[in-house]
């Protein structure tokens, strides 16, 4: 890559300051999945191995009161990269004070500190979201080298990245910011081919940008989930009370007609007749739904041409799931597309963060794709082609 990485400096003695993201789901205190922690540890290991004094910090949730701090302190996260680095993590529960900089004074070569969540700087005047010119100062003060390691907020200019990146001197990607780049970049720039897009999820709304970018570069775009019935209203399908944009007819009949074929929409659907796992549902093809039905996953017919399309690809970028995969009955379709990129050996299989990331970890598919990025947001904005002010901030090779 183009921007500077942890390996291109020298980090002995020194305290660098390493933006994480930690922002993992939580659940009555407890952490439900721990994926992003571990993506993070092999920058942790490498600074910590080369005499680094490491300061590690990140967001959590979202924070507009003081019981959102109380569910959203970074110290269970701490106890957790505590037992996944094998070594003792000093937890500060401030995010600025002479508590937090006699902590990182304190320090020791090979010793990490981890202070508490960003976010607690929004609760008044969003000061780490809006980028607060002093906070960016002040937490840069506090090291010698910057290290972004967050792609999941490199879309963002915020004072725990930008900030931080325009008031150091030495600004670099960690080891995962690297690889997403790398990974994502690859396949935008210089793609292996066949190269060919999954795209599901609700909203075509939230896809317009990737979809046309991805026109310009993929061979096939495979188009299911919910954002596949505006498709089909705009082509003058029924579609009974599945999911749709009204407002985005138009919009996706522009695109049908910009790509050319390129848009590849499912042949069969599981319909039924309320959102709910127990109802009964049938599998009928796309023309076939009646008023009162609503498509909740893809059907047998669907899979089989997937596995068809699939099967001489020799790059797949998949953002989104293609049914609703929390409903055990409806989750045949998203399972497919782990099994059948799961089992493609010599393809290069990319899943761009959000929900089919969490598919294919809960599937027990987190092994078999070459890389799923841990960032949703970050991810979907680079396949746009867009600049990510949290990679761009970072000091040139």
């Amino acid at each position: 890559m183009a921007k500077k990485t942890i390996e291109d400096i020298q980090v002995n003695g020194k305290t660098v300051l390493v933006r994480v993201d930690f922002n993992v789901p939580m659940e009555d205190g407890r952490i439900t999945d721990d994926n992003r922690i571990r993506q993070a540890i092999p920058t942790l290991k490498y600074l910590l191995d080369q005499n680094a004094k490491v300061v590690c910090f990140s967001h959590l949730g979202r924070i507009k009161s003081e019981d959102d701090k109380a569910k959203n302190s970074l110290r269970v996260v701490s106890e957790t990269l505590s037992e996944q680095l094998n070594q003792p993590v000093t937890f500060i529960p401030e995010t600025r004070g002479e508590t937090l900089e006699n902590a990182i004074k304190a320090l020791k070569t090979k010793e990490i500190l981890m202070f508490e969540n960003t976010r607690f700087e929004d609760i008044d005047g969003k000061r780490e979201s809006k980028n607060d010119p002093e906070l960016g100062r002040y937490w840069a003060s506090l090291g010698d080298v910057f290290v972004n390691d967050a792609f999941g907020t490199a879309h963002r200019a915020h004072a725990s990245n930008v900030g931080i990146a325009s008031n150091i001197e030495v600004s670099v990607a960690g080891k995962l910011l690297e690889k997403e780049i790398d990974f994502l970049g690859g396949a935008i720039e210089n793609p292996k081919r066949p190269f060919v897009a999954i795209l599901g999820g609700a909203k075509v709304s939230d896809k317009i940008g990737v979809i046309r970018n991805l026109l310009t570069i993929a061979d096939m775009i495979l188009v299911g989930g919910g954002m596949s019935y505006t498709f089909l209203k705009a082509q003058g399908f029924e579609i009974g009370t599945s999911l749709v944009e009204n407002d985005k007819i138009e919009l996706a009949k522009s695109l049908l007609d910009e790509a050319q074929g390129k848009i590849v929409l499912p042949k069969d659907y599981k319909l039924t007749k309320e959102f709910s796992n127990e109802a009964p549902y049938r599998i009928a093809r796309y023309d076939q739904f009646t008023p009162d039905e609503m498509g909740l996953d893809v059907g047998t017919e669907t899979i089989e041409m997937y596995k068809e399309l699939l099967s001489n690809a020799q790059t797949v970028v998949w953002n989104g799931p293609v049914g609703v995969f929390e409903f055990s009955n409806y989750a045949e379709g998203t399972k497919a597309i782990c099994e059948i990129l799961g089992n493609a050996k010599d393809t290069i299989t990319i899943i761009g963060g959000g929900d089919s990331a969490s598919a294919a970890i809960n599937f027990g598919y987190e092994q078999a794709f070459t890389h799923i990025s841990t960032g949703g947001g970050a991810s979907l904005e680079y396949l746009e082609g867009k600049d990510l002010p949290g990679v761009s901030c970072l000091s040139d090779r």
